[in-house]
């Protein structure tokens, strides 16, 4: 297993860092991001993508469902200046009910891949919207060459291994167990394996819950793997991008900026 999902200090920092160098520009570039702006993030673990946003003077919202990321964030902010600016809350975003509903801008990284059901997820992140807000996602498709999360394994040879996440159920677990793999990695890689999305059923889903597409960029390098392994990131060439399903297994990122394009109210 890698040091970075043992160590949440290091994976925090490593999560600020990229959220600093290339989310904040870019929603920022596309006018998705403001000072003073009310921010959500959705399944925000121990808070990392919120510290740069704290820096820009927003109010931001963490939520999650897992109490001890919650808590591990508490512990990150305790003494942040801007800990007045951050409210972080233990909760299911199918039942969360907070005082103040509405955001101007909402943010998943890496989330959207592990939920069961997304197009009621999506159906019900507009609960959360005004007519001019933003939704920001980031996402690895799931036949890219780490789409399955296998980087997780403790096996260092598996860890490594591209691809193998995409063969039969049975197949797949039949080898994370014969590499010794513990029982919550093989269920939680397994469980990854049916939540897995692409970018195409992504894009039918948003066309169905009616979400306009403002901005697109998808990346060969992803962002993150700056950080991780001292790669550069890089956007696909144009015309990479135009084989529809192929498109999934070199690129390793995606980044969408969404509008609700349903009448809200305000």
């Amino acid at each position: 297993m890698q040091e970075r999902h043992r160590d949440r200090q290091k994976y925090f920092e490593e999560q600020s860092l990229t959220t600093l160098r290339h989310v904040v520009p870019y929603l920022t570039q596309t006018n998705s991001l403001k000072a003073g702006m009310r921010i959500l993030e959705i399944g925000c673990g121990e808070g990392g993508n919120l510290a740069p946003l704290l820096e820009l003077g927003c109010e931001v919202v963490g939520v999650d469902y897992v109490a001890s990321r919650i808590a591990l964030a508490e512990k990150q902010f305790e003494k942040h200046p801007l800990r007045n600016k951050l409210t972080l809350e233990v909760a299911d975003i199918y039942d969360w009910n907070p005082e103040r509903p509405i955001f101007d801008l909402i943010i998943m990284r890496d989330v959207i891949e592990h939920i069961h059901d997304q197009d009621r997820f999506m159906g019900i992140v507009k609960r959360f919207m005004h007519s001019e807000s933003h939704f920001f996602l980031a996402f690895p498709p799931w036949q890219n060459p780490f789409g399955g999360h296998q980087q997780i394994c403790s096996n260092r040879w598996l860890s490594k291994l591209p691809y193998y996440h995409l063969l039969p159920k049975f197949l797949y677990k039949s080898i994370l167990k014969l590499a010794g793999e513990s029982p919550k990695t093989v269920d939680d890689l397994l469980e990854i394996k049916e939540t897995g999305i692409s970018l195409e059923r992504f894009e039918r889903i948003c066309s169905a819950r009616r979400f306009e597409i403002v901005d697109r960029t998808w990346w060969f390098i992803n962002p993150n793997y700056e950080i991780k392994f001292g790669l550069r990131p890089r956007k696909i060439w144009s015309f990479a991008g135009l084989f529809p399903y192929f498109r999934n297994f070199y690129i390793t990122c995606g980044y969408y900026i969404l509008k609700n394009t349903e009448k809200t109210t305000d």
